[in-house]
């Protein structure tokens, strides 16, 4: 397997996670009950997106399947948050890896809310915040814009000792300078590349099919776009960063690594093969040793 890796002061026993919302370890338990916990395949474990209140998420139907990937139209369910930490936190903390959680307010106040009521609780090791969701005081993209990526961490730094992991959307103008924002304001890593919007159409009616009308580009074809952007992101901020979009491989994870990333997450793959995680890890470690290799032998 790959070497450990010490992430934001949590202990890693490879660098492959999961993508937010891409893996239910709660469900795989209830399928796969204790031999969940022997072959888990993530170092870390992120939980789906938490609200502060309830969401029922979109309408079906929610998933389209691309040549390179899939669009989802989800739309962030989930129990709230005085159920997940009730309910669910209990549960995913006896996971034999740290606990992230990932957490998203439609205002600042929304988002102080979860970092305080979350950040409190000892099973978890971080949190993520998911800043791709509309300020509905500004109208503005939290995380499109350096301005309000600052004003939210001003606002939720003081409220935990626990790292602040800002993700960041793909659709922001310059990316980097986001990024730079988060690092000033406090952040302790970034992760990028969230999803890119996208449109599939029925092909009986011509009309949008997905429930949500857009949804989420995600899988090998954002891939490209991945790289260039967590290279944008390396080159600007000393934080880590977790880097993620279309990795199926050891080599798309050494890839990311190669441009920056602390750390990459895996997400579509996982909807193919539960355990593609614990594979890319064992390809990753073949594939720096090969790399080694091969920078040993030139001139």
């Amino acid at each position: 397997m790959s070497a450990p890796v010490s992430f934001c002061g949590l202990e890693l026993a490879h660098p492959i996670v999961n993508g937010s919302g891409t893996f239910d370890a709660l469900a795989a338990e209830r399928a796969f009950g204790a031999e969940l916990y022997e072959r888990f395949p993530f170092a870390a474990f992120v939980s789906k997106t938490i609200t502060v209140e309830p969401r029922a998420g979109n309408p079906p139907p929610r998933l389209w399947e691309l040549a390179a990937g899939m669009i989802n139209s989800i739309g962030l369910p989930n129990k709230g948050v005085e159920r997940y930490l009730a309910e669910d936190l209990p549960r995913l903390a006896r996971l034999p890896v740290p606990l992230i959680v990932n957490v998203m307010g439609f205002a600042r106040e929304e988002v102080a809310t979860l970092v305080e009521a979350v950040g409190a609780r000892p099973e978890v090791g971080a949190l993520e915040l998911n800043v791709s969701c509309p300020n509905v005081e500004s109208g503005l993209i939290m995380g499109a814009d350096p301005g309000e990526v600052a004003a939210l961490l001003a606002r939720v730094r003081p409220l935990t000792t626990k790292p602040l992991i800002v993700k960041l959307t793909p659709n922001a103008t310059d990316v980097g300078a986001v990024a730079q924002a988060a690092e000033a304001a406090g952040a302790d890593a970034v992760s990028l590349i969230n999803t890119l919007r996208g449109m599939a159409l029925d092909p009986r009616t011509g009309r949008p099919w997905l429930g949500g009308r857009t949804g989420g580009v995600s899988g090998p074809a954002v891939r490209a776009i991945a790289l260039a952007q967590v290279d944008e992101v390396a080159r600007r901020v000393a934080i880590p960063i977790v880097g993620m979009g279309g990795v199926q491989t050891g080599r798309d994870a050494g890839d990311l690594l190669s441009a920056g990333a602390t750390l990459v997450a895996v997400g579509t793959e996982s909807f193919r093969d539960p355990v593609a995680a614990a594979r890319i890890a064992a390809e990753l470690t073949r594939f720096a040793q090969g790399a080694a290799s091969l920078v040993a032998e030139l001139p």
